[in-house]
């Protein structure tokens, strides 16, 4: 049995995903193949797809009348369907029940008013779908050593796990980390088309562009060097990189260019919880 797995053994309970897309789907996928048995859990999603529907040969309950004892609810429902899903997450909800969300802009004063129990508040992105996720959680004060552990081995399923102690900086981790792939697939996006530009085929742009994005970001995950020191391995003095860097690094390039974009997305962010 897996770390993770042991850590959950004894909830005296089930664990109930509220919400079943793709990253309540990624979760749970994580949580089976670390070894937590799918008697454990339960999912509760009004359209499940065929392949979380599949699962309940192996024992996994969907939508059951009675979930019974509930130890850990996740909450992974899109923020706009919170407010109709809540009396019937509430049900389940005991006071001592640890509840853990992934939902964006939902602060933990709102998660415990309409749930109840102990709240663990999370922000995982979309790499969790390959294991190479990285969430941010925040706990409230009630929520015990022992839970916050349990909280820590179902979110790492889908990769690594930061804990913060203000939960008022979970507006710049979702505009860093929560929308941040999306800045990565557009730098791929359009890096091809600047290709095009310069006359290679679509095909070979976005090619070229795809694999330079991906391998760059994997030698990152694997190198123990800093990002601007893998930067400067690439950049020969008087180089063509350098000759593109001048352009990137210079006024309106990404660095204030980046910093606008995170400052919009946390504006938003803090809208989203009003």
């Amino acid at each position: 049995m897996t770390t993770s797995a042991n850590a959950l053994a004894n909830l005296g309970g089930a664990i109930a995903l509220a919400g079943a897309g793709k990253m309540g789907g990624a979760m749970l996928s994580g949580w089976l193949a670390q070894g937590v048995a799918a008697d454990q859990l339960a999912v509760i999603d009004p359209a499940p797809s065929d392949d979380i529907a599949a699962l309940a040969s192996r024992g996994l309950r969907i939508n059951p009348a009675k979930p019974g004892g509930v130890a850990v609810l996740v909450v992974a429902v899109k923020p706009q369907m919170f407010p109709d899903a809540a009396p019937q997450l509430r049900a389940l909800v005991k006071p001592s029940t640890l509840v853990i969300s992934i939902m964006a802009g939902v602060p933990i004063a709102k998660l415990a008013q309409a749930c109840g129990g102990k709240v663990v508040r999370a922000m995982p992105n979309t790499p969790a779908a390959i294991g190479r996720g990285i969430t941010v959680a925040v706990a409230e004060a009630s929520v015990s050593a022992e839970q916050r552990a349990v909280a820590d081995a179902l979110l790492r399923a889908t990769g690594s796990v930061e804990w913060i102690e203000d939960e008022a900086l979970m507006d710049a981790v979702t505009a860093v980390s929560g929308s941040g792939p999306a800045y990565v697939f557009l730098l791929a996006e359009e890096l091809a088309r600047a290709g095009i530009a310069a006359g290679l085929s679509p095909e070979l742009a976005t090619r070229l562009a795809r694999e330079t994005v991906a391998g760059s970001g994997e030698l990152l995950h694997r190198s123990e060097l800093t990002s601007e020191t893998l930067r400067k391995n690439v950049t020969s003095p008087g180089g063509t990189t350098a000759a593109a860097l001048e352009v990137l690094m210079g006024p309106g390039g990404f660095q204030p260019l980046l910093t606008r974009a995170v400052t919009a997305a946390a504006k938003r962010s803090r809208e989203l919880a009003k």
